[in-house]
């Protein structure tokens, strides 16, 4: 198969720009005609192989930043938007999708929440009361307006990313127990104590006019180091954290708070897990969790999370995705580098084999899975359970999923023994049943939206109608 053609115009735009540079001297300097430069940045032609190799010895330009992941997530978004019968009558192809995307992509994502607004509207609508009226949900909600954010900065914050690699070198975290050079940086650097707390229900405390930090003495230890890690993001990454949300430019004050915390979240993710040892020892393990788990002191579900924001330009790793359901089917947490998108609206594909994981505690359930789009993936999900309160605390038990394509599946343990050069090893998964035009779905729970139905009457199949 031939490889994708590369419409990367607006990138090209943007770098030229960049270095102040016109047209006649950026064409110079890439040893193509102005012409056909115009026509590049315009997605009029795709990007040769001799302009991406000008691109790469030329200007110094790593050649992973041009990859389509971007775009494959804005292209997802906007399929779905366009999927709702709210535009019946209109069905772009993928072509003009993929125009709107790559050369407006601040007018597609304008589109996106204009339908997200649209569809709360319309589900507030079902469900008023007649005391209930007074709030309007047409905007999103704190909590979603910070989930988008992270996802359309590929869930990587550069300089969060950087200053947490920094201080791990400094503070020798490759070298040491995380949770032991974690509490000796806050008792050196900032004067802060660390204390246990039996409450049952506290993860940390801090106590700023004391300068005591109280975490749950039943915490398991990566917890542990992860609060603690967290606690030094907040005594020390302040000022580029309230800089970055400012610049996010929130709809609400809740929403700025909401991401503030994330941010914090991403810095201690970053300081135990900081990128460069990381990502180098996740290669040589071959992204084995348990190995990487028991290197680093963190646990199975951080290692996961982090797996997914190595994103740094120049040194990406793996594009992984990488969610967190409970039990409902409910998506928790959701990333992805690589081209599979979640949905946003409605669960995950019922086929997908993260919903396995809660039937098999304790096991890595692998699996081979090919979406509608003809795209394969590698699939490897397991359960976890967050207990400490004792016997009759309720346990917490989530099922987490990560994955690539399967052209970087050697990359993984997990593919060890799988059969990928046989299609019928791969199980046909969709995002969801409301846009997967899949016609035989047994497993399917709604019809895909826009599509025209049968019914028969004298004639039942597994589903009580068939999919035109």
């Amino acid at each position: 198969m031939a490889p994708p053609k590369l419409y990367i115009g607006r990138k090209i735009r943007e770098l030229r720009q960049a270095q102040a540079s016109t047209l006649a001297q950026f064409a110079e300097r890439l040893g193509i005609s102005t012409s056909y430069l115009n026509q590049i940045e315009n997605n009029q032609r795709p990007v040769s192989a001799a302009v991406l190799l000008a691109l790469a010895e030329k200007l110094k330009i790593d050649l992973a930043e041009f990859s389509s992941t971007d775009s494959d997530r804005m292209l997802s978004a906007l399929s779905e938007a366009l999927s709702d019968p709210l535009f019946d009558g209109y069905e772009p192809n993928l072509q003009e999708l993929k125009l709107v995307t790559q050369n407006a992509p601040g007018f597609a994502r304008a589109l996106i929440s204009c339908h997200q607004a649209y569809r709360r509207s319309g589900e507030q609508l079902a469900s008023l009361s007649q005391e209930g009226g007074r709030v309007s949900q047409a905007e999103p909600t704190p909590y979603e307006e910070v989930r988008d954010f992270f996802h359309f900065v590929d869930n990587y914050i550069h300089e969060l990313d950087l200053a947490a690699e920094e201080l791990a070198s400094a503070i020798g975290m490759e070298d040491r127990d995380a949770g032991t050079a974690l509490a000796a940086h806050l008792e050196d650097r900032h004067g802060v104590r660390m204390a246990r707390s039996a409450e049952v229900d506290l993860i940390r405390r801090f106590d700023s006019a004391a300068k005591i930090l109280f975490l749950n003495t039943y915490l398991p230890a990566a917890t542990r180091s992860f609060q603690m890690a967290f606690q030094i993001g907040e005594l020390e990454t302040a000022p580029q954290v309230s800089a970055i949300v400012k610049r996010a430019d929130f709809r609400s004050q809740e929403a700025a708070d909401i991401c503030r915390i994330g941010l914090y979240n991403y810095f201690a993710g970053a300081l135990i897990l900081p990128y460069r040892p990381f990502a180098a020892a996740a290669q040589a393990v071959r992204h084995d969790l348990e190995l990487l788990a028991a290197r680093f002191g963190a646990s199975i579900e951080q290692v996961a999370h982090r797996l997914s924001t190595l994103q740094r330009p120049g040194s990406k790793g793996v594009p992984i995705f990488f969610a967190r359901l409970d039990r409902a089917g409910n998506i928790t947490k959701r990333h992805s580098a690589a081209k599979l998108q979640f949905a946003r609206f409605g669960g995950a594909c019922p086929l997908w084999n993260v919903h396995q994981a809660f039937e098999t505690p304790g096991r890595f359930i692998r699996q081979l899975a090919e979406t509608p789009d003809g795209v394969r993936y590698l699939s490897v999900a397991t359960e976890l359970r967050k207990a400490g309160g004792g016997y009759n605390a309720p346990q917490r038990r989530y099922a987490i999923a990560l994955g690539c394509e399967v052209t970087y599946a050697d990359s993984f343990v997990y593919s060890d023994g799988l059969n990928m050069a046989n299609k019928v090893a791969f199980d046909p998964i969709g995002i969801s049943c409301r846009i997967c035009q899949r016609p035989n779905c047994a497993q399917r729970a709604v019809p895909p939206l826009k599509a025209r139905l049968t019914v028969d009457q004298n004639n039942r199949a597994t589903l009580p109608y068939s999919i035109t």
